[in-house]
């Protein structure tokens, strides 16, 4: 069930746990960053987290005003969470929070890894060449289709297909975690048949760069 459980301290962080404070409240909130999402979509890129808890979870940010539903298509389609323009001002703190955790030790396997959360930290920590030719990819990641682009040193990831690519990506977010841990290691990958690359691999790993 909902909880309405207080800290019933008047600190701004206090009361700011008491409105995203509980158990997987923070990832839903991380998984809504970059698109909204049904609640099957919730439940694939957090597996770990019960279709009751994430159900509970839901009501409690959505009553709080951090989300809201909507039709995906005005009058039609499925429903889907997103965030607030309030939930909206968590990103930077969800971010700083992703970045801080980066050196905290790592769970036991097995362990899951979102969609979202690997392009989160790829959008945060990519470094394209600012005088590099631009690069379009086409991003088919664990079944969802998304456009990654740098150009002029900017980087970008965008929910949907491009117009036009100069290289197309087919990976699972494990994979893509991996390639942009060590991009050396793509044609490791390619070899393995853990990545489908249409285009130049140079280009790819231009793009995988991150410091």
């Amino acid at each position: 069930m909902p909880t309405s459980r207080s800290y019933r301290d008047a600190c701004g962080m206090a009361r700011a746990l008491d409105v995203v404070g509980e158990r997987w409240a923070l990832l839903v909130i991380r998984e809504l960053l970059l698109v909204p999402q049904r609640f099957s979509d919730l439940r694939h890129a957090l597996p770990n987290a019960s279709s009751n808890l994430l159900a509970d979870r839901l009501r409690e940010l959505e009553q709080r005003g951090v989300i809201h539903r909507r039709l995906l298509v005005p009058t039609a389609g499925p429903q889907v969470y997103e965030l607030t323009e309030w939930g909206r001002k968590l990103e930077p703190v969800v971010l700083a929070l992703s970045d801080w955790g980066i050196d905290a030790p790592s769970p036991p396997e097995p362990t899951s890894l979102s969609a979202t959360s690997v392009l989160i930290f790829w959008r945060g920590h990519a470094r394209p060449d600012p005088d590099a030719p631009p690069i379009v990819c086409h991003l088919d990641l664990d079944g969802s289709v998304w456009t990654v682009r740098a150009e002029s040193g900017k980087f970008e990831v965008q929910s949907g297909e491009p117009a036009t690519a100069d290289i197309s990506l087919r990976t699972d977010p494990k994979t893509l975690s991996s390639l942009l841990a060590d991009p050396a290691s793509l044609d490791a990958a390619l070899a393995e048949g853990g990545v489908g690359l249409v285009g130049d691999p140079l280009a790819l790993k231009r793009l995988l760069y991150v410091g």
